[in-house]
């Protein structure tokens, strides 16, 4: 791929301008990095110094912003071991060591607030999971509509919590069958309150955390929104017509897809025939930048997705890889990123703990078998 430059040597690219939002500082350049669940923190969710090593080198590698992986707003919404937490006040000081770290490399920073829902493990909360409606198959019960408004004004407080820490903003978790994906899905969503039945009632939980944000955190806090366009009982016609209200509302400063793939077509036949990117790309965003993940892996891919018609891109297993792609692309315009498998030594070079490495292990042929 032919890939400009200009008289300094340097690539000439969307993909580094800046990227001004409504709220809060510009982006310098289109690269986030995603929320990655990584098991790095303690097991009551205080910052551990892997967790902070792990993101804070992707900051100091070029991204310009850097997402924590998904941090839970309950004790009981935990969806993983040594998921770092924003539940509680103790966790202040080890968000803020890390907003501080992140924005002196000149990064934005932002965490991701999470609540697992039916699928926290009930053996690691020691509870019953909770769910939209009982589900036998995580064995979940349902919440009552008073728990459904605690969990609300939870996913608000931590938003305060984050802004207390120092951080710019959050990202809400409403994708990959969470508890926001799980009031979206018809299918796990069969509560007959104000929060169940109709797509606006289904919705109604993740448009008043918004609102709550809006009300309690400053003017200038940043607010993005993770969504899944399908799996996960989600609808395609259903997932476009949030993104659209939440585009026109305009109460949200970035929307995040989760595409799983961003070049793959939709699953549903009748949407066939072109990408599923392409559906979001023609909303009218107003003011909220679009992004989105899956499966962008090389600087070519990078390019293509930004031509599309996105406002950014989101690296999760290329940033795994290379905590400093963006800066590796920027100074060398044929960085290609490295051959899978990865030794374990490379990827602790690479700022991952070796509990996290364990984790990526799962990814069949990620990691080497042997050194």
């Amino acid at each position: 791929m032919n890939k400009p430059k200009d008289i300094a040597g340097e690539i000439v690219s969307k993909l580094f301008e800046p990227l001004s939002f409504r709220r809060g500082p510009s982006m310098k350049n289109r690269f986030m990095l995603a929320p990655l669940t990584n098991s790095q923190s303690h097991d009551d969710g205080i910052m551990s110094d892997a967790e902070f090593n792990w993101l804070s080198m992707r900051a100091r590698g070029g991204f310009g912003l850097t997402m924590t992986c998904a941090a839970h707003v309950q004790a009981n919404g935990q969806g993983f071991p040594g998921q770092m937490a924003v539940y509680a006040d103790a966790h202040i000081p080890g968000l803020r060591r890390l907003a501080s770290e992140i924005k002196a490399h000149g990064s934005i920073s932002n965490v991701q607030l999470h609540h697992a829902g039916m699928r926290s493990p009930a053996e690691l909360i020691a509870s019953d999971p909770v769910c939209p409606s009982e589900n036998a198959e995580f064995g979940a019960r349902a919440l009552t509509t008073e728990e459904v408004k605690t969990v609300i004004a939870d996913f608000v407080a931590a938003a305060v919590r984050v802004e207390t820490a120092g951080f710019e903003g959050v990202e809400i978790h409403g994708a990959h069958g969470y508890i926001v994906c799980q009031f979206l899905s018809s299918e796990t969503n069969q509560r007959e309150d104000q929060y169940g039945g109709t797509l606006e009632n289904r919705s109604r939980l993740l448009f008043e955390i918004i609102d709550g944000i809006r009300d309690q955190c400053s003017e200038n806090f940043n607010i993005g929104v993770r969504l899944s366009p399908e799996r996960f009982g989600i609808k395609l016609t259903e997932a476009l017509s949030v993104s659209q209200k939440l585009m026109n509302q305009g109460k949200i400063d970035f929307l995040d897809m989760s595409l799983w793939d961003c070049f793959k077509e939709p699953v549903e036949p009748e949407f066939q025939g072109r990408s599923l990117l392409s559906y979001f790309t023609e909303l009218d965003r107003g003011d909220v930048r679009l992004g989105v993940a899956g499966k962008i892996r090389t600087p070519a891919d990078a390019e293509k997705i930004i031509a599309s018609g996105v406002d950014w891109v989101m690296l999760g297993r290329a940033a795994i890889l290379h905590y400093d792609f963006p800066n590796q692309y920027q100074n060398n315009s044929d960085f290609e990123p490295v051959d899978l498998p990865v030794s374990r030594k490379y990827l602790n070079q690479q700022g991952l703990a070796d509990i996290f490495v364990e984790y990526m292990n799962n990814w069949k042929g990620f990691v080497a078998e042997a050194e």
